[in-house]
């Protein structure tokens, strides 16, 4: 049996890896500032999650939801505390897709409403309503387009009133930092806005956290910049390190019963595990503190590049903007330097979302052969 062949591969098989590390097959070392998508939050292999996730597969790997996990009890009341969210309540699943459809979910089950406000150039995950609300049409499938969902400018407000005074909408879903898109962020002003014309007309305020959240902008949540309070916040990518687990926050507004969401791996003992060693990790190790440092220093760097058009993002959610495709260059930063590194829908857009615990000595690896290459 061959393997579905949905995904175009470097010519890279990782064995071993151990903190921003990668090494191959042959024994090749490479540096890994991409993360695997903003996944790897605390370094490849940390010894606390390790031993977290070991000790606990020893014990009790899984069982379904409809017995007691203190684990769970333990990760809502560790997570409420480190992202100061302690009023909301929290649903555990598995992804950051499964994450936002359980968030469109509900805000329409809380609204009575259907219909969806999204940006252009976003990107919320590949499942029913979520993939509806992700601005590429490429990968919307015909079963998919019975969702309604309305697309307007990142930072137009005027055009979102327009859509929430017509009273159909049940949800406003946004990523503070646009990931996919190309790290684009809006102001403060828009944000805000977004939060009162929300409440102004029974719409719920989802904040797309996946990438952007625990602690990779340096706050805990990217939108905890501008002072808002949304009513749903989804997370995933950076919550386990590596191992499979998403999630909401949902404002106490938002009444729970039996039923009205449901998952069977969601919220595991093994999950629980990596995300409270995460979270354990983050916090004693400053982890917030080290992205706004280090983040720093990269833009600093950034002046010596004469050829950069712009910096895009926050914290350790980075992009170099260039004024021509980066493919290329991507290309001779793995196979010339070993360097890992990502992409966007910008074609000229070079990604950086390492693991917060990256190195000034790791960022002058990746300047150095930056401008070598160009």
């Amino acid at each position: 049996m061959n393997l579905f062949n949905v995904y175009p591969l470097f010519d890279i098989t990782p064995v071993t890896a151990k903190d921003v590390y990668v090494f191959d097959e042959k024994g090749t070392k490479y540096l890994d500032l991409y993360g695997g998508h903003a996944v790897i939050s605390i370094g490849h292999a940390h010894p606390e999650y390790v031993k977290a996730v070991s000790e606990q597969v020893a014990k009790i790997g899984f069982y379904s939801n409809s017995i007691q996990n203190p684990l769970q009890v333990e990760l809502a009341e560790k997570l409420g505390k480190l992202s100061n969210c302690d009023e909301y309540e929290l649903f555990l699943c598995n992804s950051g897709a499964e994450a936002n459809e359980n968030a469109l979910k509900i805000a329409s089950f809380h609204t009575h409403k259907k219909k969806v406000l999204a940006f252009k150039n976003s990107f919320h995950g590949r499942t029913s309503a979520a993939v509806v609300a992700t601005d590429n049409p490429k990968i919307i499938a015909p079963i998919n387009a019975q969702q309604e969902v309305n697309f307007v400018d990142f930072g137009d407000l005027e055009s979102v009133e327009k859509i929430l005074t017509q009273n159909k909408t049940c949800a406003v879903i946004f990523e503070t930092i646009q990931g996919v898109g190309g790290l684009d962020e809006s102001t403060t002003a828009f944000y805000q806005g977004l939060e009162k014309l929300c409440k102004a007309t029974n719409t719920l305020l989802i904040a797309d956290e996946v990438q952007s959240g625990f602690g990779r902008t340096g706050d805990f949540f990217a939108f905890q910049k501008h002072k808002i309070t949304p009513d749903v916040i989804s997370m995933a990518k950076g919550m386990g390190n590596g191992f499979p687990i998403g999630g909401i926050l949902i404002h106490p507004k938002i009444k729970a019963s039996f039923g009205l969401l449901g998952t069977t791996f969601g919220g595991n003992h093994l999950a629980c595990a990596a995300s409270l060693a995460v979270l354990k990790v983050i916090e004693n190790e400053k982890l917030m503190n080290n992205a706004k440092e280090i983040s720093n220093y990269f833009i600093k760097n950034c002046d010596s590049i004469s050829q950069l058009k712009s910096v895009k993002g926050r914290g350790l959610m980075l992009g170099l903007e260039f004024d021509f495709p980066i493919a290329e260059l991507r290309k001779k930063l793995i196979y010339n330097h070993h360097i890992f590194t990502g992409s966007a829908n910008n074609p000229n857009l070079i990604r950086i979302l390492p693991s917060l615990t990256v190195k000034k000595e790791h960022i002058d690896l990746f300047f150095d052969a930056l401008q070598q290459e160009l």
